[in-house]
């Protein structure tokens, strides 16, 4: 008999201070068109600090970090100790490749809320200070030589609703032809 997987969430974390990891909790709220209760990267406007100093009137494509636990694994496989929200996400999936989804995929989280996938995270320096050489553990070329951003997916909130640890996560994909996430 095959084995059916479902992906679930795995931890969802919130911080109100522009730092680079944030707090485990035991649920989080989202709301539409905001992002995270109680997070210093939620709002209708973008709040990453040097995406404010560009232009403080631009739409805030990065309300949600998402991550998939998986990608934890690789790197305490490779002597890196990470935790869920030392990385910076609001949301630790388990079961469902975030990276290979593409632009526009809804992601409905627990009972009530969905999400969009609006790119992909491009990790700064501020994770190298975290601990050195995981900027070069996130990121990698392919075989053509493009650079390869493994750092997780931003998402707008599109329907509010609690998430909490064991909420199942449901993708729906958009209409083809599909658009590769990029970075935002």
């Amino acid at each position: 008999m095959p084995s059916v997987v479902t992906a679930t969430v795995q931890s969802v974390s919130a911080d109100p201070t522009h730092r680079f990891s944030k707090r485990p909790q035991p649920r989080i709220q989202l709301r539409a068109g905001y992002g995270v209760e109680g997070d210093a990267h939620a709002g209708a406007t973008v709040k990453h600090r040097s995406r404010v100093r560009q232009d403080p009137t631009q739409p805030n494509l990065r309300q949600v970090h998402l991550i998939h636990s998986e990608l934890l694994g690789e790197l305490e496989a490779q002597g890196f100790r990470v935790a869920p929200g030392d990385l910076g996400e609001n949301v630790l999936t388990r079961g469902v490749d975030l990276l290979g989804l593409p632009r526009g995929t809804r992601l409905h989280l627990g009972a009530e809320a969905v999400l969009e996938l609006t790119g992909l995270r491009n990790p700064c320096a501020q994770i190298e200070a975290f601990a050195p050489g995981l900027l070069a553990a996130v990121l990698c070329r392919d075989e053509q030589g493009g650079l390869v951003r493994r750092a997780g997916v931003m998402a707008v909130v599109l329907r509010s609703g609690s998430v909490q640890p064991g909420d199942p996560v449901r993708v729906t994909l958009p209409p083809e032809p599909h658009q590769a996430l990029e970075r935002v």
